[in-house]
């Protein structure tokens, strides 16, 4: 078991990439704590030696709280896979302010404030740490609503950052990079624009969740231990980072 007792949060377990990352770790031996905004959903991924909560991530305030409930359970935190995220489908000119704030908001600030208090946890007990920021390709490729691509490039300059002030420390930083994969965010879109993106996929198909929770398992365990301030891309070859 590559996370024995490791305490890891995981943000937006609810479904998707989220749900298979938080059930390949809780199978792996970790502590799963599992924040949603759908708190029945993250209960099922949570496990019964796991802690679900619901947490709007947007909401500094409930992030820090969150955290002190982790604490107070756990007593420390080793791993945190910032997962959550949402968009909507926008042409550039039609973004509205409120649209533009909420996904900036969740994916991005959201992310910040729960990077920023598992740091303070680690920090506040000498914990060896691992922070996966889950960024896209569409962070380097444009492909995508501009909200959504301005986010994801926006937490590889955080973790690059985070990544070199942190490594004295013993924390490690990285970015999980998805391309695209078969998750409800990318069920929503037009079947022609998901014919589109698998056609421009060298392996044929999307990935599925379970993908992208396997390389998260790679970057939180031991066996990444001397990585940090990268980008893992797990995109069937649809993009080079």
């Amino acid at each position: 078991m590559r996370l024995k007792n490791k305490v890891t949060v995981v943000t937006g377990a609810g479904q998707g990439m989220g749900r298979a990352i938080a059930r390949l770790f809780a199978a792996e031996g970790a502590r799963v704590v599992a924040l949603d905004v759908n708190v029945a959903a993250a209960q099922e991924t949570a496990g019964s030696d796991g802690l679900a909560l619901e947490v709007n991530i947007a909401d500094s305030a409930a992030v820090n709280a969150a955290f002190d409930t982790v604490l107070e359970k756990f007593g420390r935190v080793d791993v945190l896979v910032n997962n959550a995220g949402i968009g909507s489908v926008d042409a550039f000119a039609d973004i509205t302010d409120e649209t533009w704030a909420r996904v900036i908001g969740v994916n991005l600030t959201g992310a910040f404030y729960c990077a920023r208090a598992a740091v303070r946890a680690m920090q506040a007990k000498g914990t060896l740490g691992a922070i996966i920021n889950t960024s896209s390709t569409s962070a380097v490729s444009g492909d995508g609503p501009a909200h959504y691509c301005a986010t994801k490039a926006g937490l590889m300059g955080l973790t690059r950052c985070m990544a070199k002030e942190l490594a004295p420390q013993g924390i490690r930083v990285n970015t999980l990079v998805p391309g695209p994969t078969n998750t409800p965010m990318m069920q929503g879109i037009p079947e022609e624009w998901a014919e589109a993106i698998i056609k421009g996929v060298p392996m044929g198909r999307m990935a599925e969740p379970e993908d992208i929770a396997r390389a998260a398992l790679f970057l939180a365990s031991d066996d990444a231990g001397f990585v940090t301030g990268q980008n893992l891309a797990v995109n069937g070859g649809s993009a080079f980072i």
